[in-house]
């Protein structure tokens, strides 16, 4: 939900792109920007539009006049949910697993309740997650038609886990080819379909996945929400840390600072990504601040509930869910994710952290649940995360698009990002970190904020400069690269 003040009247939308004519001017929100940058979304309750505001999931915003006056008052913020750690602890694993089984049944049946005889479709990565909520609609009895995504040889091959989970329900599976056409061709419908700039490398494949769903389905199911539940794999770096910084308090880098650069963004490059005039305006600001809130250590004093509860503040409900819902919703889908079930996932806060993360194996309670539902190479095999080859796509096939995408002449027009930020990220210029995979992960984020601001802005583009390496052949330029170095 978004919404903006003008003068003594409150508009407000589902969608930001509603509430654009109505404003005087759409000027770009600094806070916005640079939010943006560090975690490839707009934290709420900023958006990327100056005096647009977005309400926080598990908040209202309640408004009074002045009884003399009628003038309005600066809204009041009230928490109506938080995700918070039980005071009892189950530690039995056995009882777990009955509650789990029942609380993920209940979730399905919950969200088939309002459906006739027609057949629904489910994102099948061959994941443990996306397996399960399949396994749960067979079992139910629910007509169910896979959709995976298949990168061919550029990607991780991650179809042939779907193949093997479709086969062993006997269901029919749709893989959709993604290519670097397929991709620049739904670049720019991606982006208007999600409303907000969201930089991650999976938004358009899974808009081509929903576009190919939408042709015999109105309902899609996905596993989203199962690693925020679960303290999924990204949890074990940040539990290492966090127990570092106990033994070792008078480290130079706080949690929260360690936890921020698990976004793998432009955090921390400030000087080195913003014009001045920009860089002036965010030298107050500070994106930990943004934070704060999710990893409250009051709501869950244990690290691992804690940083659960952040997993599903954060990434989950500003990034995850969003931007499903939107691609779904483009395409006349209904998106249903059995994880985001209330009761299950306030069940998930009962749970000690042994249940959840067990040795080196996380999911561990979920894993332990679904075994027998499942083959075992999937329920126990290690996660690797979607791979979707964004830096062979940037370096080969997009090269002269990055030339028009993210041209020098557009990016001084903006006076936001330094003009030649694309050549210093291919050229390894930028940051040590910024390397291999990291590489094109960057290069969409800018790339995605470029056509929003073009394309849902609507902003004039100014003309193109060649004073760039993407005009060259890419092989002509890294030979040019190996002789200069030389």
């Amino acid at each position: 939900m978004y919404w903006t003040q003008q003068g003594q009247i409150i508009w407000f939308a589902s969608q930001l792109q509603l509430l654009l004519p109505i404003l005087q001017q759409s000027e770009v929100s600094i806070p916005g920007l640079y939010g943006y940058s560090c975690f490839s979304y707009v934290p709420t309750p900023l958006t990327p539009i100056k005096e647009v505001f977005a309400v926080t999931a598990g908040t209202e915003l309640v408004w009074q006049s002045d009884r003399q006056s009628g003038i309005l008052q600066t809204p009041e913020f009230k928490k109506i949910h938080s995700w918070r750690e039980a005071s009892e602890q189950l530690t039995d694993e056995a009882t777990a697993i009955t509650e789990l089984q029942t609380l993920l049944k209940d979730s399905i049946e919950g969200q088939i309740a309002d459906l006739k005889d027609e057949p629904v479709g489910v994102f099948l990565s061959g994941g443990l997650d996306s397996s399960v909520v399949a396994a749960l609609l067979v079992q139910a009895g629910v007509k169910v038609r896979a959709y995976t995504l298949d990168f061919g040889n550029a990607g991780i091959p991650e179809y042939l886990y779907a193949e093997q989970v479709a086969e062993f329900f006997k269901i029919p599976l749709v893989k959709v080819a993604v290519t670097p056409s397929s991709i620049e061709n739904a670049l720019i419908p991606t982006v208007k379909a999600l409303d907000l700039p969201f930089g991650d490398g999976v938004c358009v494949p899974l808009y081509l996945l929903s576009q190919r769903a939408s042709q015999e389905t109105q309902v899609i199911f996905n596993g989203e929400g199962g690693d925020q539940l679960f303290a999924g794999w990204t949890n074990k770096p940040l539990i290492a840390a966090g127990v570092y910084q106990a033994e070792n308090p008078a480290g130079q880098e706080t949690f929260i600072q360690q936890y921020l650069r698990t976004f793998h963004r432009l955090g921390g490059y400030e000087s080195q990504v913003y014009q001045p005039e920009v860089y002036a305006q965010i030298q107050n600001l500070h994106p930990e601040d943004w934070l704060l809130a999710a990893l409250d250590r009051n709501e869950c004093p244990s690290l691992l509930h804690c940083l659960r509860r952040a997993s599903l503040m954060l990434k989950g409900a500003q990034n995850i869910h969003p931007r499903a819902t939107a691609l779904g919703f483009a395409h006349g889908l209904w998106v249903r994710s059995p994880f985001c079930d209330l009761p299950l996932a306030e069940w998930t806060f009962r749970l000690s952290g042994e249940l959840c993360l067990q040795g080196a194996c996380e999911k561990y309670i979920l894993k332990r649940a679904v075994e027998n539902w499942l083959p075992p190479e999937i329920v126990w095999r290690q996660k690797r995360g979607m791979g979707v080859p964004l830096t062979s796509w940037c370096l080969n096939d997009f090269w002269h698009q990055l030339g028009i995408w993210l041209n020098p002449e557009r990016l001084r027009a903006h006076n936001h990002f330094y003009p030649h930020i694309a050549a210093q990220i291919v050229e390894g210029n930028l940051g040590a970190a910024i390397q291999g995979r990291r590489i094109g992960e960057t290069l969409w984020l800018l790339i995605m904020w470029q056509l929003w601001r073009s394309h849902v802005l609507n902003e004039e583009l100014s003309k193109q400069s060649w004073d760039h390496p993407f005009w060259l052949h890419p092989w002509l330029w890294r030979n040019y690269k190996i002789i200069r170095n030389s």
